[in-house]
């Protein structure tokens, strides 16, 4: 019988990975360098953290997730974010008794029964960065920073930074009293869909994306319009902040995200293009999540960005981001009793980190060095009968034809490689 990969899911094979590993650690680097370390979570939680955190009106929660129940009958959701489950550790491991700011990022799969189509899965990879413990409008400025600027890097140039306040939760209430009013006329013209979230959660009116409900949502009331005094000074702030590290921005009053966790800064990286699905990237604050799962009252910020959409938009612009590895060298052997002495010295150029191929089914020293050259190795290590009995090696420069002969010694053959003879 033929399997067939699960719809919505995707194999990243030998041909793409090493773009995948390039950008992982790309933004592993980039992290580190803004002084964030490194958090890892299981793919799968109580269903009722995501609950908790994203809301039940939430398409995530109504919809979009994969639960299960194990042997005992509790029930367990994969994770379709990240946040929740940074959150939970954070919580749960006490990380507020190491540091005053805990400054966290997260790579992994995540999961959400969706409409599979280009750049959105069911089984998708995010990015992310969480800081915890401040309400310093700086560092809502940093997070956006650090999503910006790094994508910048990597050559992007159709990039569009968004960004809006939701408020605080008694900002929301009036926001969402106005809108009510607003949509109220309009409610047969509604999606399904928004007829519930008319009374549930008004504020995801704004970010359906049926037609219909997208032509209603031009003339609603802004939220910048119904923030108090505080979380307008915040958003002032951040602005000054964003315009001080010449990160430039729109202000945009219709981003209010898909999760109910959101409180005052609220932000999206778009890129121009992708079409429908064209937001790279994006996050806000959501000081009242801590105290929600179980823990203090702790103000916090972050965001996510998927890597699908990411390679999309690198080869809309056909950036030449990440080289497919190429060995360093490749190993011709002359005899067969050389075949079996020199392995142990092949194992030892491998530990000292060098990508050495070899292939024992190439006998003639023609098939050997047309491998080597299929292969786009930089060097051949040489070895006959000859060289194995004094312990020697011929390496050749297989771009220049220069040849020497050197001691049968990995960590001096490692030196000369790296130093290109």
């Amino acid at each position: 019988m033929k399997y067939n990969i699960p719809r919505g899911t995707f194999d990243i094979l030998p041909e793409d990975s090493y773009k995948w590993q390039f950008l992982q650690d790309s933004f592993r680097k980039f992290a580190i360098c803004f002084g964030y370390q490194e958090i890892t979570t299981p793919i799968f939680e109580v269903s009722e953290l995501f609950e908790r955190s994203s809301g039940e009106s939430s398409d995530v929660v109504q919809k979009e997730m994969y639960r299960f129940c194990d042997k005992k009958g509790r029930e367990f959701a994969l994770r379709p974010e990240g946040t929740a489950p940074v959150v939970r550790s954070y919580v749960e491991n006490n990380l507020d008794k190491l540091s005053k700011r805990s400054k966290l990022f997260y790579l992994g799969p995540m999961f959400r029964y969706d409409r599979p189509q280009a750049g959105r899965y069911r089984q998708f990879y995010q990015y992310g960065i969480e800081f915890i413990g401040s309400n310093n409008p700086y560092y809502d400025a940093e997070v956006i920073a650090i999503s910006m600027l790094w994508l910048n890097s990597l050559g992007l140039n159709k990039l569009r930074l968004e960004i809006n306040s939701v408020g605080c939760p008694d900002c929301a209430v009036l926001y969402d009293k106005a809108l009510q009013e607003y949509y109220r006329p309009f409610l047969g013209k509604l999606c399904p869909d928004c007829q519930n979230r008319f009374n549930t959660n008004p504020r995801r009116l704004l970010d359906c994306k049926v037609p219909s409900c997208i032509e209603l949502r031009d003339d609603a009331p802004s939220q910048l319009n119904y923030l108090d005094e505080p979380c307008e000074k915040h958003f002032e702030a951040v602005c000054n902040y964003l315009q001080a590290m010449k990160i430039k921005y729109i202000i945009n009053p219709r981003i209010v995200r898909g999760l109910d966790y959101y409180t005052n800064t609220a932000f999206e990286i778009v890129y121009e293009g992708l079409g429908a699905q064209n937001s790279l990237a994006g996050g806000g604050r959501y000081n009242g999540l801590i105290e929600q799962i179980g823990g203090k009252s702790v103000p916090a910020i972050g965001f996510a960005g998927g890597f699908e959409r990411l390679l999309i938009a690198l080869e809309e612009e056909k950036i030449n981001y990440a080289e497919k590895p190429k060995p360093d060298a490749y190993l011709v052997c002359l005899g067969e009793n050389v075949r079996l002495e020199v392995l142990t010295y092949l194992n030892d150029l491998r530990i000292k980190g060098l990508i050495v191929d070899y292939d024992p089914d190439k006998n003639s020293m023609k098939a050997q060095f047309k491998a080597a050259d299929a292969s786009g190795a930089k060097y051949a290590i040489i070895i006959g009968e000859d060289e194995l009995a004094n312990k020697t090696i011929n390496l050749k420069n297989l771009q220049t034809g220069e040849q020497i002969r050197v001691a049968m010694n990995a960590e001096d053959t490692k030196q000369r490689i790296r130093a290109k003879i």
